[in-house]
């Protein structure tokens, strides 16, 4: 069910009212709140809450509730009436009960049957999602109604829609706020990553529902298999089984997959919006194709515990997670999410024959889980790291483009919890 409550009282219970939500201020927090005008101002007097008004009942703000209902908007209405000195102009209770009795949505008309309400929603747990609308192939608006329907018969979900003005970022921060039990990220691996900024070291689980490119994040923790990724995720979510795993901060930007730096930001850079909903993932092989052309190598100095080695380079991947499709991270045959470590892997071929001789052996190590022993390929673990390159390369991080060189990456132990299915 949606986390969105209605108020709504009849004038001589409006004192009823204001002292109702007082005594529950900390529960209503949690909840996006909506209720005709006057008793919407009543209660932003009374209290610290902020809350959505419509009409005033005599002139429809009831029926304005009613539609709300009708459309699965809300999950509860507590009007409290006045039986005794109700005025013919004050809003009626007829059409809220015959809309909510078909809705079957809860509806309390007075202090004891809304304090039964405000229990009911103590014990539930509030899941606020974060979702994208600008990511994914597919019809959005059956995606996003498909996990509510999936979600909302276990859990109240409040949606958050990402927009130009309104980043995943800023909504991220009015979850935690509003203390959510948990919080759902639906987009591409920026989506996530953004959200999984915010996140990290808060306690707050996260849930992803993939709907991005290439999901690698979700492909690294097996979240999401099969044909139906958002309904896999969903499921998912449901089961409750997290995984502790770490995360990072990359020139105190979160990283929750990798940086590349060279060859891969070079290639993400080149791979077109259109290629991308046209070619899904294989735009990033197309475009990938064209930059071994033209990728020269550079050098390197970087920086661990205070040492300095140098390097001539065509490509660095510092990694967090990545699924073995993630070739330039599999310098040790594959990338652990939980052991505290950055995985560095130093691509250093200097022709298109070597590069392609190094990307499959690479290839291969994530196949059988074994570290590369290729002359062309260098790769160690690390807590932190810096890296200098000459001439300034361009750093790709979580999928996109953040600037260039130098950049400092650090990780974060056991930083985020996740719904995930159990380690293999």
């Amino acid at each position: 069910m949606p986390a969105k409550l209605a108020l709504i009282a009849h004038d001589g219970q409006k004192d009823e009212m204001a002292d109702f939500v007082q005594a529950n201020e900390s529960l209503f927090s949690r909840y996006h709140l909506v209720a005709t005008e006057t008793t919407g101002q009543r209660i932003q007097q009374e209290t610290s809450l902020e809350v959505e008004q419509v009409l005033s009942g005599s002139v429809g703000g009831d029926a304005q509730i009613a539609a709300m209902v009708a459309t699965s908007q809300i999950s509860a209405v507590i009007f409290f009436i006045d039986p005794l000195q109700a005025q013919p102009h004050e809003p009626e209770i007829q059409t809220l009960q015959r809309v909510c009795a078909v809705h079957n949505v809860a509806l309390a008309t007075n202090r004891a049957t809304a304090d039964a309400i405000a229990e009911k929603f103590r014990q539930s747990r509030i899941a606020h999602l974060i979702f994208n609308p600008v990511s994914g192939q597919g019809n959005v608006e059956q995606d996003l109604k498909l996990i509510q329907e999936l979600l909302e018969a276990q859990m109240q979900v409040q949606v958050h829609l990402t927009t130009p003005e309104i980043g995943a970022e800023e909504l991220a921060q009015t979850a935690i706020a509003s203390n959510a039990d948990l919080i759902i990220a639906s987009g591409g691996d920026g989506t996530v990553s953004v959200v999984a900024g915010e996140i990290m070291g808060t306690g707050i689980p996260l849930g992803i529902i993939p709907r991005g490119t290439a999901n690698a994040f979700a492909v690294a923790l097996n979240i999401a298999p099969g044909i139906n990724p958002i309904r896999s995720a969903c499921e998912t979510i449901l089961a409750g089984n997290t995984r502790v795993v770490d995360a990072a901060r990359c020139n105190d930007l979160p990283l929750i997959l990798l940086a590349g730096i060279g060859y891969e930001a070079e290639t993400i850079e080149r791979t077109s919006r259109e290629a991308k909903n046209r070619w899904g993932a294989l735009a990033y092989i197309m475009a990938g194709w064209q930059q071994l052309n033209e990728q020269e190598l550079f050098e390197t100095e970087i920086e661990i515990e205070g040492t300095v080695q140098k390097f001539q380079a065509g490509a660095i991947t510092i990694a967090n997670a990545a699924p073995p499709t993630s070739i330039l991270a599999q310098g040790t045959g594959q990338v652990v999410v939980d052991d505290g470590l950055l995985d560095v892997t130093i691509s250093t071929a200097e022709s298109r024959t070597e590069a392609l001789t190094t990307m499959i052996g690479l290839f291969g190590a994530a196949l059988v889980k074994l570290g590369t022993n290729s002359e062309n390929t260098v790769h160690f673990g690390a807590k932190q790291i810096r890296v200098i390159a000459d001439p300034p390369q361009k750093i790709v991080l979580d999928g996109e483009i953040i600037g260039t060189t130098p950049v400092e990456i650090e990780c974060h132990p056991g930083a985020l919890k996740v719904f995930a299915p159990p380690a293999n």
